[in-house]
């Protein structure tokens, strides 16, 4: 009798105190209760720092270099053999490009850019030849970065690339502009030029340079 007393005083005094007048509040206004003092469901915490995380750290995937030959075509060492045609698809599987690593599938990207660009595939030496090949590297830094983006290393290696690709592609402008234009428009590389650097003269450089002229 008497747990069952306290049971319903409880219950009785539960609205009553969620609908309890503070100080300070303007207009007389009511402070509610939490939801759990309340009895209501509440949305769980982590749920809710979980998918502003995922939202944060959400970026803009770019497009895999490596999925754009298709799977079934053969490396490059396997192509020219007679009677490859005549082999079973089992063995046609593990000679093509689907059970091949990554460096075998770079070299298959730059193979077909090679054909599409230069005049001369078998040359490698030429300037836009060895801007293909950085290319296709920055690209596999640029996917790997995606997946591991505390990766030092890798992000200094991509750096390097690209600040020596871009010296490539300013000498191959003052040589040869058709092809440079030609390998910007096919490798989807928009050239920018290097800002001029204005150095501020202070009074020790200034005091630096008249020393130099006359000694």
């Amino acid at each position: 009798m008497l747990r069952a007393a306290w049971r319903a005083l409880s219950s009785t005094r539960t609205p009553a105190r969620a609908r309890a007048p503070v100080l300070g509040l303007p207009s007389g206004g009511c402070a509610r209760l939490p939801s759990d003092l309340l009895g209501l469901p509440s949305t769980p915490r982590g749920l809710i720092l979980h998918a502003t995380r995922e939202y944060a750290i959400q970026k803009q995937v770019q497009p895999s270099q490596e999925d754009d030959p298709p799977p079934s075509t053969l490396l490059r060492d396997y192509q020219n053999i007679p009677g490859i045609d005549k082999v079973d698809d089992v063995v046609k599987r593990l000679l093509s490009l689907e059970m091949a690593n990554k460096k075998e599938k770079l070299k298959i990207k730059q193979e077909q850019l090679m054909n599409k660009i230069t005049a001369n595939p078998e040359d490698t030496r030429s300037l836009e030849a060895r801007i293909i090949a950085l290319t296709v590297k920055i690209h596999s830094y640029e996917e790997h970065m995606q997946k591991h983006r505390k990766d030092k290393a890798h992000k200094r290696y991509l750096l390097m690339s690209l600040d020596q690709r871009k010296r490539m592609l300013k000498n191959l402008r003052e040589t040869n502009y058709d092809v440079f234009e030609k390998t910007c428009k096919e490798l989807g590389i928009e050239y920018t030029f290097t800002p001029l650097y204005n150095r501020k003269a202070h009074r020790r450089l200034v005091a630096k340079r008249a020393l130099c002229f006359q000694v």
